[in-house]
């Protein structure tokens, strides 16, 4: 048989994942306990999504298991042994406000998590592909002091910057920077992936996602930006902006392209391999336009506050540089620009809300 692990089966990127490869595996495993809802409250739970993924993919298989808990892990890995072919590790504790409210929760689920998954992968399937959700605030504040310009509804870079063409690459140093506590157990667990690559010789990649989203996102105040401004779209709720003017970029890729660039570095594995992974200069946006869109989207105003206070660790302006993939997989593209992506989360959005 040809196994895939997923885990956070239930979360945006785990779900979008078990959807992708079923039709081209035998069984997904997935493992999520729904720990979102015990971070972000019930309005974050992905129980409707396990249910969903239960009811309508056949060959799906789901465990509420903690991935800190090792013993648990380790029956699932001993069950299927060499069978399992692909692990993608997506699975996390996303908040940089909530990892400094509990950092020994957030250290532990990141990165002895991952440890646990890469150990269990290791020593059962050494052969298999792991693929982990990494993001781009392993290099911390590092981009703010980025030659940046103030332009009317956005900040941009300086266009004589190397970065202006294409965005962020790889290079970008991850050291001697303020990371936030998340930051630094998503670094942790970072280099760990790297490194079962690049010591024990297996497959294994690393995605450094800037705004990972879609229209299974189950967006909360804390985590899952998009998702969450259309969502207080919808209901009225109040949303507030931090800092920046509200000129801050971000890019955002759909879950759909990302977990196809999983499924292109699985056809052909490297070994401890990075990638900057985001919607890059094809798909992103300040926050005043993402407001702007999802009032024309709606067709309502948004009901909003500004605060002057931005959040620590917070990007002014981002953009993934995502030229290292596309020359390792040259097939690869985007499927979905910004505009795509607020309108599906604007129609699974108001299904829900019913």
């Amino acid at each position: 048989m040809n196994i895939c692990i997923i885990t956070g089966s239930s979360g945006l990127i785990g779900s979008e994942s078990v959807a992708f490869f079923a039709s081209k595996f035998d069984k997904i495993i997935g493992i999520d306990n729904n720990m979102r809802q015990v971070f972000f409250g019930t309005d974050a739970s992905t129980e409707w999504n396990t249910k969903k993924l239960t009811e309508t993919i056949p060959n799906f298989e789901h465990h509420h298991v903690d991935i800190r808990n090792i013993e648990e892990l380790e029956k699932i890995f001993s069950t299927y042994g060499a069978d399992i072919k692909l692990v993608i590790h997506t699975a996390a504790q996303p908040s940089h406000d909530w990892a400094a409210k509990e950092p020994i929760t957030d250290f532990t689920v990141n990165a002895n998590g991952t440890l646990n998954m890469l150990e269990a992968t290791r020593l059962h399937c050494p052969k298999a592909t792991f693929i982990f959700t990494s993001t781009n605030k392993v290099y911390g504040d590092t981009p703010n002091f980025l030659p940046l310009v103030e332009l009317d509804k956005r900040w941009e870079i300086d266009e004589s910057h190397p970065y202006f063409k294409d965005g962020i690459d790889e290079n970008m140093s991850i050291d001697q920077t303020k990371h936030s506590l998340f930051g630094a157990s998503k670094v942790a667990a970072d280099v760990l992936v790297q490194e079962y690559g690049k010591y024990f010789g297996m497959n294994t990649g690393v995605f450094r996602g800037g705004c990972l989203t879609g229209p299974n996102h189950s967006g909360t105040k804390l985590h899952g930006f998009l998702s969450y401004l259309m969502k207080c779209a919808i209901t009225g709720d109040k949303y507030t902006v931090f800092g920046y003017q509200g000129k801050q970029v971000r890019d955002n890729i759909h879950s759909w392209d990302l977990v196809n660039m999983f499924w292109h570095f699985y056809q052909n594995p490297r070994q401890g391999e990075v990638y900057n992974a985001g919607g890059g200069r094809h798909s992103n946006c300040s926050m005043a336009e993402a407001i702007e869109m999802c009032e024309t989207i709606t067709g309502k105003p948004m009901n909003y506050e500004y605060s002057e206070d931005n959040r620590i660790g917070d990007y002014i302006w981002w953009i993934s540089d995502l030229s290292k993939f596309k020359v390792h997989y040259p097939d690869w593209t985007w499927k979905y620009n910004i505009n795509d992506i607020l309108t599906q989360i604007y129609e699974n959005t108001s299904q829900r809300q019913q």
